[in-house]
């Protein structure tokens, strides 16, 4: 499907988790964060926002992501990882603006009506 190229200014990337999960999902965004320099945000235990279980945030520039992608999917061991641009239309970048490392999970799009 073609359309309007949109301009990205950055990336989240959502490392999803369960309890028994938290150290690995700890471990991957120190890494992620020595390699590339990226903010590491809080780890929520409960499902925060659109995301449907535990998560923690990183925020990554249009470069630092490139260079994420091509290590994230044999670095994340079994955990799920969510990442979508930033372009300033919050359901377009949680819809449309997305890649998934591992299994897809279903996000909580209401928020955004």
């Amino acid at each position: 499907m073609d359309g309007p190229e949109v301009a990205l200014r950055g990336f989240h990337v959502h490392i999803y988790f369960d309890p028994h999960e938290l150290a690995a999902a700890q471990e991957f965004a120190a890494r992620a964060k020595a390699r590339f320099g990226c903010s590491v945000g809080h780890f929520h235990a409960r499902p925060v926002g659109p995301h449907p279980r535990g998560s923690c945030q990183l925020t990554l520039s249009p470069e630092q992501f490139g260079q994420f992608v091509r290590w994230a999917p044999s670095a994340r061991g079994d955990l799920t990882v969510f990442a979508h641009g930033l372009s300033g239309d919050d359901l377009a970048d949680h819809s449309r603006h997305v890649i998934w490392f591992g299994q897809s999970e279903p996000l909580d799009l209401s928020i955004f009506g």
